[in-house]
């Protein structure tokens, strides 16, 4: 019984992201809250929606060779759910996935397509160990339909990083992502949460060049112990890499350019021992009100935020701050596997990103004082926002410098490094270490 409510969760978040354009997180999570679904059955649901979101050409290909006529949008997401249950995990049974997928049709008031579900579904599972092969293999159109990214992206990253790198990334952008955590360690020390998360029962891993960051399989956040107290916050290990290169320490007046949701700020806060101060900026003030919300579970009373237009010039903070982190508005490339929606933008609506991002480095640049650093960052993978925008910049700002660095296994060059998930089990993510000269 509550498998058919986890399906249902999943199908109604599924519809509200093609319906209403909402973001599946944060959709998917009010489902399981409506349908109070435990643990088990909200990771049901939660993998179900995820899964058909990052394989949707894939599945579709697949279920047109059955489909002789075009299907109605929401029959067409009952047919994503029911084939992702056959063609994407042996953990479902083909009989399951077949009735419950009927079974929803009914229920949802579209019992006149539960024929055509039943008979499409049934055949797929009689191909179930031997799906015919897409087509085109070695080709922008196979990795397109194969791994449901855009062909324009395909045929970017093939140009730029080749094939079978290009391969890699896709394949991995549809794996279940990670959970990784941060310790607030103004709280806690790592070694006591590490304690309560085996108390728990709970398992983790660490990262030695990452002191308090550890990586989960997933699960509810406000479930982890401590979530309540502070005692950590959620922040993928590639983002607080970025603060890491950028190694603030006790003391320092930082700028957080475009912060939201705050994650920056909070681990160089944690990272000075709350000492010092961090201005935390965003253009929009439902997003400062995040950031405040996370200062205040933390404890963190250095943190302070301002709207900002980070292309606008403030003359009182020329030369004033020590580190300016400048985490750029970009494509969010980089993290696909975490927002599937992100793959379905196309390179007209990416167009204007590096103007805004050349306009914003510039401005921000400017409040670096002598001997300062500017740590720009990225969450996407395109040269065009990273290394051609760091190029650009420095070409037209003689006062900066590239600065190499080493963070465990992660080398620089150039000054700048690109995390990939296929590499470095991280988001995608571009940072870059650029210091002004005195």
């Amino acid at each position: 019984m509550m498998e058919n409510l986890a399906r249902q969760a999943a199908l109604e978040t599924l519809q509200r992201c093609r319906r209403d354009g909402a973001w599946s997180a944060p959709a998917m999570d009010a489902a399981i809250r409506r349908y109070r679904l435990d643990g088990r059955d909200s990771a049901l649901a939660s993998w179900l929606c995820l899964s058909v979101l990052q394989n949707e050409a894939f599945l579709d290909w697949h279920l047109d060779r059955f489909c002789q006529k075009p299907v109605e949008k929401s029959v067409r997401d009952l047919l994503r759910l029911g084939a992702c249950q056959l063609l994407l995990t042996d953990r479902i049974p083909e009989h399951a996935a077949v009735s419950e997928t009927v079974e929803l049709c009914r229920k949802n008031g579209l019992s006149r397509a539960s024929g055509l579900c039943n008979a499409v579904l049934r055949r797929l599972a009689a191909e179930r160990t031997s799906l015919p092969e897409i087509p085109g293999k070695g080709t922008v159109s196979y990795l397109q339909l194969r791994y449901s990214h855009p062909a324009w992206l395909a045929q970017r990253l093939c140009s730029e990083r080749g094939y079978a790198f290009t391969e890699a990334f896709f394949a991995s952008n549809n794996q279940s992502p990670p959970l990784d955590i941060q310790i607030n360690t103004l709280k806690v020390s790592t070694g006591d949460y590490c304690r309560a998360l085996e108390r728990a029962e709970i398992p983790f891993e660490v990262f030695p060049a990452l002191p308090g960051c550890l990586r989960l399989d997933g699960g509810s956040v406000t479930a982890l112990p401590g979530y309540d107290e502070g005692l950590f916050y959620v922040q993928d290990r590639a983002a607080r890499s970025a603060v890491e290169i950028a190694a603030p320490e006790p003391g320092m007046r930082v700028l957080d350019v475009c912060a939201a949701p705050g994650g920056k700020s909070f681990a160089a806060a944690i990272r000075m021992g709350g000492k010092g101060s961090v201005v935390s900026c965003d253009l929009q003030e439902k997003k400062l009100k995040r950031i405040e919300e996370g200062a205040c579970r933390l404890g963190i009373s250095c943190v302070e935020t301002l709207a900002r237009d980070g292309r606008l010039f403030e003359p009182s903070w020329e030369n004033a701050f020590d580190l300016v982190l400048c985490d750029a508005p970009c494509s969010g490339l980089g993290v696909i596997r975490k927002r599937p929606e992100i793959r379905h933008k196309t390179e007209r609506e990416l167009a204007a990103l590096p103007g805004i991002q050349a306009a914003i480095l510039d401005n921000v640049s400017r409040y670096v004082r002598p001997g300062g650093l500017l740590l720009y960052s990225t969450c996407t993978v395109l040269k065009a926002e990273n290394e051609d925008r760091v190029s650009a910049f420095l070409d037209c700002h003689t006062d900066f410098r590239a600065e190499d660095f080493t963070l465990g296994a992660v080398e620089s060059c150039g000054g700048s490094y690109t995390f990939w998930p296929h590499i470095d089990g991280t988001d995608g993510f571009f940072a870059a270490r650029l210091r002004k000269n005195q």
